[in-house]
């Protein structure tokens, strides 16, 4: 019998005995009788709940799937393959891939964009092992770094932020001295450092670069409004070059849109480190600063795939507050935003990840039913997003803990193999 087919009472015991324990200690650090435990590793107490076994993890020191008995390369967890990323990214030599001219390679990587930007993530886990190493051999920086920033996004998705900061220092390195390279490059760093729990990391070093791109001028208004707008989404309109007022009235040089959205967007992920790190006085200006920007970034050809616009400020707006414990903000913003058509037009990776945050915002409220709404919303959306991720999975087995569990919820846990 292999230890995923022992009863949850017997794996009990034997990480009980791993971490030294007696009954009587593991039932005092639970705040439970000796013959709770015991009549738990006999099998005669069922563990029929979820917050209980949750419990039982962390006095155990192992995650709760552990003890569940659940592997975590299933179709509902961390997709078989990331092993295949890591080691496309231990190569240091130039792999034999099969040479590709760099129109082909270039559609590769839009491929690859589309289909992170679809949340089909068990898809892209299997393509990227393969465009790293023909990106690698390409000799070119853009569609390295391009490459390099995918993976970064898909990585700190499925819960390797360690591994996500790798592939972004690698798109760092790649960037070289080209400023807007770097600065794409930078969002994904900033994006894994925050995953992992190093929000001062992430905001020097989104901070710093936001300030190599600068701030666009306020006047002329740099790009024309479109009734067509989508959140920064459109790609039919050419910024209009403003003119130099201080003197002989001939354009200035000056950044295309979608490099003043890097910046937009460097400051976003700065805001969002800066409430992680307890400081909502910076990542209110920081998030205002992004908003100036948004508000002149109206129809442009979003090449650098940043999604950044004023829905995506409005979007931040709501994660900021949920980061500062500020629920009953977050909520509030979050049901005005929902309602726009802009919204609905943003890709459904970006929306499902967002409806995982927007249910950590009605957890705080202590609203179940919110929580479970913006989550099956997010199922539907983007599948993947919930199902494939370790945050919502959390934020499932928190929801789940509600008497009666939200019928939704309980749904979703069954999915991804939590019970209660």
């Amino acid at each position: 019998m292999t230890s995923d087919d022992l009863p949850i009472g017997r794996r009990v015991a034997r990480w009980r005995v791993r971490r030294s324990m007696t009954q009587q200690m593991l039932a005092d650090r639970l705040r439970r009788s000796k013959s709770w435990v015991d009549k738990v590793e006999r099998g005669v107490r069922t563990l029929d709940r979820y917050s209980v076994i949750q419990e039982l993890a962390h006095v155990l020191r192992v995650d709760p799937e552990v003890l569940l008995g659940q592997p975590r390369s299933t179709p509902t967890g961390t997709p078989d393959g990331v092993d295949d990323i890591r080691a496309a990214l231990a190569r240091y030599d130039t792999p034999q891939a099969p040479a590709q001219t760099p129109e082909e390679l270039r559609r590769q990587i839009g491929h690859a964009w589309l289909t992170y930007q679809h949340a089909h993530y068990p898809q892209l886990v299997r393509l990227l092992p393969g465009l790293l190493d023909a990106a690698q051999g390409a000799q070119s920086a853009e569609l390295l770094v391009q490459a390099y920033r995918i993976t970064s996004s898909l990585l700190v998705k499925l819960g390797d932020a360690d591994l996500g900061w790798l592939a972004a220092d690698r798109a760092m390195a790649a960037a070289g001295d080209e400023p807007v390279l770097a600065a794409t490059a930078a969002v994904s760093v900033g994006q894994a450092l925050r995953a992992s729990g190093r929000d001062r990391l992430a905001l020097a070093a989104t901070l710093t670069a936001a300030n190599r791109m600068g701030t666009p001028p306020t006047r002329p208004a740099l790009f024309p409004l479109g009734d067509h707008e989508v959140g920064g989404l459109c790609r039919d309109q050419t910024p209009r070059q403003p003119h130099d007022h201080r003197g002989g009235g001939a354009p200035r040089p000056q950044r295309a849109a979608g490099e003043w959205a890097v910046g937009g967007t460097l400051l976003l992920q700065a805001a969002l480190a800066a409430a992680g790190c307890g400081d909502p006085r910076r990542a209110e200006e920081l998030t205002d600063r992004a908003a100036g920007i948004a508000a002149q970034l109206r129809g442009y050809d979003d090449q650098h795939r940043t999604g950044f616009g004023p829905t995506a400020v409005d979007l931040a707006r709501v994660v900021v507050a949920v980061l500062r414990g500020d629920a009953g903000e977050a909520v509030r913003r979050h049901v005005t935003v929902i309602r726009r058509e802009a919204w609905r037009r943003l890709p459904a990776e970006y929306r499902g990840a967002y409806l995982v945050d927007a249910a950590r915002a009605y957890l705080q409220v202590g609203d179940l039913r919110g929580a479970a709404r913006a989550l099956v919303d997010a199922d539907s959306v983007a599948p993947a997003e919930v199902r494939c991720r370790p945050l919502a999975r959390t934020v499932i087995a928190e929801v789940a803990r509600g008497h009666p569990a939200p019928a939704g919820v309980a749904r979703l846990a069954t999915l991804v193999g939590l019970t209660r």
